[in-house]
């Protein structure tokens, strides 16, 4: 095994892939340093000598500046490195795109066609309440179902998507809260709904029935608690209804066009920029070039990355498009009289990243190299194929609903750290190292850490047989835990 990695010729440092003690000679690239301080697997290393203020490289892209003068074979990190970033920037559009692109193979997966074209990779059943106040009613009333039909029938899982909204709101929380709800309800992986609300909420159930539009009155139904006598006989009925109405569902033959992917990483650590995320980059340029769907979230993990991105906008409408989802998010940071660059978390740290920059620039391989095509809003539906950014911030419970409720019928996350956390779709965990893998198998669902020594060509394969595998009804971790839950942003008062 190596012991340190460069991730661009460019590099001025380079990452340990294991423990480093003082005093070791590393060599890299016909260059040979001496360990100055034990160095934590993951962490960096000086390739040369900086003064103060001096601009440190890594991924071929600067991520800080020396804080004090650093020797070849120091240990770089947040003692000794701070970000470059302040503020907003002046952009430019400048293309710069150069994707990857993979054949076109004739595979598939099984899954759902439904009545309205979409197709989704589960049968779930989800109760949705429209407020919180009846979240533990329709626990009950879930639990009693369950318990009259333990076989699930037609469907995959069961789920209420709890969540405590949906009144005492106002503007765009209100707003936001029925987006995502409307998407839930609208998602290619619902096989049955029941839409639950309490009766004298600000989102009443009358009104956003009217606003989810055309729908199929046997796989959607709607209960007001506060309009029958006793709820859970009430809303028994109604399930039993979508039982029935999913019995004979059976999965069929789709071609990987028809998979919308979200990519997500949380838990970072210095493995994740090497391992898991460029696996995710790969397989994003894959499922495109399969006429396929990925959707990038996590905003402010963009800062320091953002100009790549730009970069790479399919149009200047695009490329106007992604600075205004970048400016707005430090507006909203700002706003609250927040400072936009306080990130990395102290996990992150802990594992290696020491600025926004060197995050940024790890977190932003999932996205591959192909072409942005579209950006969306916080609780819009995929509108294109290829790559779109998605406006989400960088919390996984949020950030990772906002992918589900675009209808991404998966989302694949990354973590160095490691996480139990599931959305209300099936959340592939892809760990970025070994030891993680073998230390919190019941949470994770794929071990990139191979790829420290074995070509990206195989590892990916792989991922691709697993991916479909999923697709096709395998339950991920988070799903065999009973793991699956619903996020909604929120940004104002609450009455």
């Amino acid at each position: 095994m190596k012991n340190l990695m460069k991730m661009n010729p460019r590099d001025t440092v380079a990452v340990a892939l294991r423990p480093i003690a003082a005093g070791e000679e590393l060599t890299i690239d016909g260059l040979t340093v001496q360990a100055a301080q034990d160095i934590p697997q993951g962490h960096k290393i000086a390739l040369t000598d900086f003064s103060s203020e001096d601009i440190i490289t890594k991924y071929g892209s600067p991520i800080g500046h020396a804080t004090a003068p650093i020797a070849a074979g120091d240990w770089i990190h947040t003692h000794n490195i701070k970000t470059n970033l302040s503020g907003e920037e002046e952009y430019e559009y400048v293309p710069d795109v150069h994707p990857v692109i993979y054949p076109r193979r004739d595979l598939t997966f099984q899954g759902y066609r439904r009545s309205n074209g979409k197709v989704g990779i589960r049968n779930d059943l989800f109760i949705i309440p429209t407020v919180g106040c009846v979240n533990g009613v329709a626990e009950q009333m879930l639990k009693e179902f369950k318990a009259e039909h333990p076989d699930l029938g037609g469907f995959d899982n069961l789920t209420v998507l709890k969540h405590p909204y949906g009144c005492s709101q106002l503007g765009d929380d209100h707003r936001m809260t029925r987006s995502i709800l409307l998407d839930a309800v609208n998602h290619p992986n619902a096989g049955g709904v029941l839409v639950f609300g309490l009766g004298c909420e600000n989102n009443i159930v009358s009104e956003f029935r009217s606003m989810l539009g055309d729908h199929d009155e046997s796989r959607v139904k709607f209960l007001v608690a506060q309009e029958v006598g006793n709820e859970v006989e009430a809303g028994l009925v109604l399930l039993e209804e979508l039982y029935e109405a999913a019995a004979n569902d059976v999965r069929e033959p789709v071609p990987l066009s028809e998979l919308n992917i979200g990519l997500k990483c949380g838990g970072s650590d210095g493995f994740s920029g090497i391992t898991a995320n460029p696996l995710l980059g790969a397989f994003s340029d894959f499922i495109i070039s399969q006429g396929g769907t990925s959707v990038l979230t996590e905003v402010p993990e963009m800062f320091g990355a953002e100009k790549v991105l730009m970069a790479r906008a399919e149009s200047k409408e695009v490329y106007e498009d992604i600075v205004s989802l970048i400016n707005n998010f430090k507006q909203y940071f700002l706003s609250y009289g927040e400072p936009v660059y306080e990130n990395p978390s102290p996990g992150n740290k802990a594992g290696g990243i020491s600025t926004l920059e060197d995050k940024s620039l790890g977190c932003t391989q999932k996205a591959g190299s192909s072409p942005v095509v579209d950006v969306l809003q916080y609780g819009v539906k995929l509108r294109k194929k290829g790559l779109s950014l998605l406006q989400a911030p960088g919390n996984d419970l949020v950030a990772a609903s906002a992918l589900a409720a675009s209808d991404c019928q998966l989302v694949l996350f990354t973590t160095g750290r490691g996480t139990p956390f599931g959305s209300f779709v099936p959340t592939v965990k892809v760990a970025t190292n070994n030891d993680l893998f073998a230390k919190k198998g019941h949470w994770m669902d794929f071990n990139a850490g191979p790829l420290l020594e074995t070509p990206m060509a195989d590892v990916l394969e792989e991922f691709i047989t697993y991916i479909i595998d999923v697709a096709s009804g395998q339950k991920t971790r988070n799903e065999q835990n009973e793991v699956r839950e619903l996020a909604i942003f929120k940004t104002g008062v609450t009455l």
